[in-house]
C-alpha cells in the first residue's frame, strides 16, 4: 500500500517518478491567472493565524463548510479565528474525494512541515504549530512566493483601477518575482446589469473620457489598455455567464449603450449586441499588443437569490451554468479570424461536457503560424480535481498536442495555493509515466522529460511572451 502524501505522491510507476522528480519537480511556477491581492505583495502582508490565510475569501472551503451545516457566523460571519478554523477542521476527514483534502495537506506539509492529518482532534495542534512559524518571514505574503518558486503572478485587475501597487511593485528591486496585472473589463461589458451606469462613471474618471456611445467607450477602454500595457499587463481575462455572438450594425450598438446610459432597460439580446460588439474590438486590441486573451463561460452566479442578498456576490454560492454557447462561440471565434483579430487565446468552460467541443474547436483556429495559439485552458474551478485533470489533458492528447499546452494556474486568493502546481505536476507524470509503462509510449526520457518540462513551464513562458523578462531568451 502507498503511503499518503510521501515522497512519490501520486506517482504509481517508476516512469511517473522519474519524471515528477527528474524533469517537473524543481520548476519555477508560471501562475498567470489568479486573484491575490498586488497591494498584500507590496506589503509583505503577515498572516496571525491559519485561518486568515486559509479561509478568507476561499470559496472552495465555504462551500465545504456549508454542506456539513457550519452556520454563516463561522464562514463569512463574525466569529473568531479559532473557531471558524476549528469548524473546517472538523469536516476535513469527511472530503475524501475531493481535491480540498489534498491541498491542505499539501500546503500543511510543505509550508509548515506538518505531516499529520487534520482534523477536529488534531486541529489545536495544528494552529499552534502554524501560528508560531507564521512569525518567520518565510511565511510573509512574499516569503511565500519566494519559496514556491514563482517566477511570474499575473493578477486580475479593473480596467478602471489605478495599478499604484503594479507600479510599486515593479520599481522593487527587492522582488525577484515577475507581478503583471491582467485587464478584466467585465463591468464594462455587463450592460443589463444593475449598476453599469454607476460603474462607467469610474471608468470614464480613469480614463478621462466622457463616454456617450460606442465610440467614446472604445476610446475608453483603448486609453486603460495602452496603461495596462505600460505596467507589463500580458493577458485580458473575460467572465462570460454563457459564450455570447449577436451581430449589429455599429449604429445599432451606439444606440443600445445611449439607451441604457439614459437610464432605460436593455434586452439580452441588446445586452448581447454590445458584449459581441465589444470583445471583438478588444480581441484586435489585445492582438496587436500580444496579449493573450482569456475567456471563462458557463458560470451561473448567484443562484441562491436570498444568499445574494445577504452576504452577496462572490460568497461561494456560483455554480455550473450548463448553456449550449458551441455555435456562439464558433462565430466570435470565426469574426476574430477572419478579420485578422484574433489574439493567443484561452477557452475555459466550467461545464466539462463541452472538453471534446473545445478540443475540437481550437483545432479549427489554429494559424499554422504560432503553435498552441489557441488553447483549452486547464481545468478549471469545479474541474481542477485529479479527475478533471485528467479529464482535460487526455481529451486534449487524443485531438490535439499535449505538447503546447500552457499547464496550471491556481485561479486562488491564497498565496498558498501554490501547492496546486505540485499537484498538477503529479498528476501529469503519472498520466505520462503510466503511458510509457504501459508500452504506449517509448521509453525515452530525453523526449518525455522535454514535454513535461515544457508543459510545466516553458510553453507558459512563450505563451505570455516572457523569454526576456525571465532570461530565457537563450534557453528557449
Amino acid at each position: 500500500m502507498s503511503e499518503f502524501l510521501k515522497e512519490n505522491f501520486l506517482l504509481p510507476t517508476s516512469a511517473a517518478q522519474k519524471l515528477y522528480h527528474e524533469y517537473a519537480k524543481g520548476l519555477p511556477i508560471v501562475d498567470y491567472h489568479c486573484h491575490v491581492s498586488p497591494k498584500e505583495i507590496w506589503e509583505d502582508k503577515r498572516f496571525e493565524n491559519l485561518a486568515q490565510v486559509w479561509l478568507s475569501g476561499d470559496h472552495y472551503k465555504w462551500r465545504l463548510m456549508r454542506a456539513n451545516g457550519v452556520s454563516e457566523e463561522y464562514v463569512t460571519g463574525d466569529a473568531d479565528d479559532w473557531e471558524k478554523f476549528l469548524k473546517f477542521a472538523e469536516l476535513l476527514p469527511k472530503a475524501i474525494g475531493n481535491p480540498m483534502y489534498h491541498w491542505c495537506h499539501l500546503e500543511l506539509k510543505n509550508y509548515f512541515g506538518y505531516t499529520g492529518l487534520l482534523s477536529g482532534e488534531t486541529a489545536k495542534e495544528v494552529w499552534e504549530l502554524t501560528k508560531e512559524k507564521l512569525q518567520s518571514p518565510d511565511l510573509s505574503v512574499r516569503g511565500m512566493i519566494r519559496q514556491s518558486n514563482v517566477a511570474f503572478i499575473g493578477t486580475t485587475d479593473d480596467p478602471a483601477d489605478s495599478l499604484e501597487y503594479h507600479e510599486k511593485l515593479q520599481n522593487d528591486p527587492m522582488l525577484s518575482t515577475i507581478v503583471a496585472p491582467s485587464f478584466r473589463p467585465d463591468k464594462a461589458l455587463q450592460i443589463e446589469k444593475d449598476g453599469w451606469q454607476k460603474y462607467l462613471s469610474r471608468f470614464s474618471e480613469a480614463a478621462g473620457i466622457s463616454i456617450d456611445g460606442i465610440d467614446s467607450l472604445e476610446e475608453a477602454l483603448s486609453k486603460r489598455i495602452e496603461y495596462f500595457d505600460k505596467h507589463g499587463c500580458r493577458a485580458s481575462d473575460h467572465g462570460l455567464d454563457k459564450a455570447v455572438f449577436a451581430a449589429a450594425e455599429r449604429s445599432q450598438v451606439d444606440r443600445i449603450i445611449k439607451k441604457r446610459l439614459s437610464g432605460e432597460t436593455v434586452t439580452s439580446a441588446e445586452a448581447d449586441a454590445v458584449k459581441t460588439s465589444l470583445l471583438l474590438f478588444l480581441a484586435g486590441e489585445y492582438e496587436k499588443r500580444g496579449w493573450v486573451m482569456q475567456i471563462h463561460y458557463n458560470c451561473m452566479r448567484n443562484p441562491n437569490s436570498l444568499m445574494f442578498e445577504k452576504a452577496g456576490p462572490d460568497t461561494g454560492f456560483d455554480c455550473i451554468g450548463p448553456n449550449n454557447g458551441s455555435e456562439a462561440l464558433r462565430r466570435l471565434l470565426d469574426a476574430m479570424y477572419r478579420s485578422g483579430r484574433q489574439p493567443r487565446t484561452v477557452l475555459y468552460s466550467l461545464d466539462s461536457n463541452d472538453n471534446a467541443f473545445l478540443d475540437a474547436l481550437v483545432g479549427s483556429f489554429q494559424d499554422g503560424k504560432t503553435p498552441g495559439k489557441l488553447q483549452h485552458g486547464s481545468a478549471w474551478w469545479y474541474n481542477d480535481t485529479k479527475d478533471g485533470m485528467l479529464s482535460q489533458m487526455t481529451g486534449l492528447a487524443s485531438t490535439g498536442l499535449l505538447g503546447n499546452f500552457i499547464g496550471m494556474l491556481t485561479d486562488s486568493r491564497s498565496f498558498l495555493s501554490y501547492a496546486r502546481h505540485e499537484y498538477f505536476r503529479r498528476i501529469l507524470c503519472g498520466l505520462l509515466g503510466g503511458w510509457m509503462e504501459s508500452g504506449e509510449y517509448p521509453e525515452d526520457y530525453e523526449m518525455m522529460g522535454k514535454l513535461v518540462q515544457d508543459v510545466c513551464y516553458y510553453n507558459a513562458v512563450r505563451y505570455f511572451g516572457l523569454e526576456e523578462k525571465l532570461g530565457l531568451e537563450e534557453c528557449l
